[in-house]
């Protein structure tokens, strides 16, 4: 298959619904994408009603070229990670693998706009997280959270207002930022360095104030993006857990059992933020970000290095300063009910105490019915019907 005809293919499948994330190609299935979350077949000229084993190996080799280094990846590994830009229409980031002995490819959509926090909505806090100038900040939740698209909105607020050197180590690159007040070097995995603890060594020499490593994904990492935050540089990065403290046990996770309690205290001096991020369906269509924010204090420092105990939890630490612009997934999905964008069996789905958030939601219904009651000036009257004195 050439360059075009693939081109062709993706464009169609671009065209076929609005907001599409992700392309699917899966030998047996038809041609699919992912529309809010949910995969449709993509009308194309002539129809796919099954790709073939043949077809898919076709895509996979059309987008990986002459590549041997991914191609050596996918022989031995079974999956290779590479990007596809569709000329100036869209860039993707793409996975190809194997699965039953057949090529399958998914291509994630990467937004072309740099977001910023007023198109995402996020609150004040991020304001915060962007000024921050050492330590670690965390941005954690499952493929297709919005990590990455939140990560960018960061490093585009700091690119508008801090004259800095930001490095990138990233797989693939997906917001490419411009240079304005900061001065961006952005290293794509496989073609700039080839591991990320590597890429990180090599960070370090590179003057930057602020290293966004794309993923923690094994000790080595950990262990070099630790050295950057104790030694005056801010590290953001991403991981694949749900809240806060799945975070710090999957850090914890990658070590042996006799080097927790240093690496306890090494976190609780370097960790700024974790924000943990879930897309919940929007009662009107569309997703809406669900988030869980925690920020440094000395009851945090002190239950990372400690643990948690029946007595201090994330949780409770998290609901506990609400009024610095901490938040629990609960309390965001308290607010996004009231806010009637969310229904009231998708906030209990998603609700982590989902026995608090019904009486929480309970009180907004009530609440609710309370103003309706007074905007249309009806009254129950509870007192029965009155009698006439002097009568039976």
């Amino acid at each position: 298959m050439k360059k075009r005809d693939l081109d062709a293919i993706l464009n169609a499948m671009l065209e076929s619904f609005t907001d599409i994330s992700d392309l699917v190609f899966s030998a047996g299935r038809p041609l699919q994408v992912e529309n809010f979350g949910v995969l449709k077949p993509a009308s194309i000229y002539p129809d796919i009603q099954r790709l073939t084993p043949y077809q898919t190996e076709q895509i996979a080799i059309a987008i990986i070229g002459n590549n041997r280094a991914l191609l050596r990846h996918l022989h031995v590994f079974g999956s290779c990670d590479c990007s596809y830009a569709l000329s100036e229409r869209a860039r993707f980031r793409v996975n190809v693998f194997k699965q039953r002995g057949n090529f399958s490819i998914v291509m994630r959509k990467l937004q072309s706009e740099i977001p910023t926090f007023s198109s995402l909505g996020l609150p004040d806090i991020f304001q915060e997280i962007s000024r921050e100038k050492n330590g670690l900040v965390l941005l954690t939740g499952a493929t297709g959270s919005g990590k990455t698209t939140t990560l960018a909105a960061i490093l585009n607020e700091i690119n508008e207002n801090q004259a800095v050197h930001v490095v990138t180590l990233e797989d693939p690159i997906e917001f490419v930022h411009k240079h304005k007040k900061a001065t961006f070097s952005q290293r794509e995995l496989g073609q700039d360095f080839d591991e990320y603890p590597n890429g990180l060594r090599a960070a370090l020499r590179q003057a930057p104030k602020v290293i966004l490593v794309g993923e923690m994904r094994d000790r080595e990492t950990v262990e070099v993006a630790l050295t950057a935050a104790e030694t005056g540089h801010l590290v953001l990065s991403t991981l694949h857990t749900i809240d806060a403290g799945q975070s710090i046990n999957r850090i914890l996770g990658l070590f042996e059992l006799a080097e927790e309690t240093q690496l306890r205290l090494r976190i609780a001096d370097t960790l700024r933020y974790v924000v943990s991020q879930r897309l919940a369906p929007k009662r009107t269509g569309g997703r809406i970000l669900i988030s869980e924010i925690m920020g440094p204090n000395l009851r945090t420092r002190e239950t990372v290095a400690l643990g948690e105990a029946d007595a201090r939890t994330f949780y409770e630490i998290i609901e506990a300063n609400a009024t610095f612009g901490w938040t629990t997934f609960d309390q965001s999905i308290v607010r996004a009910f009231e806010a009637d964008l969310i229904t009231e069996e998708t906030a209990l789905l998603y609700a982590t105490k989902k026995g608090k958030v019904a009486r929480l939601l309970d009180n907004v219904k009530k609440a609710r019915g309370a103003s309706a009651e007074e905007n249309t000036g009806l009254r129950l009257d509870m007192t029965g019907p009155r009698r006439t004195a002097g009568k039976a």
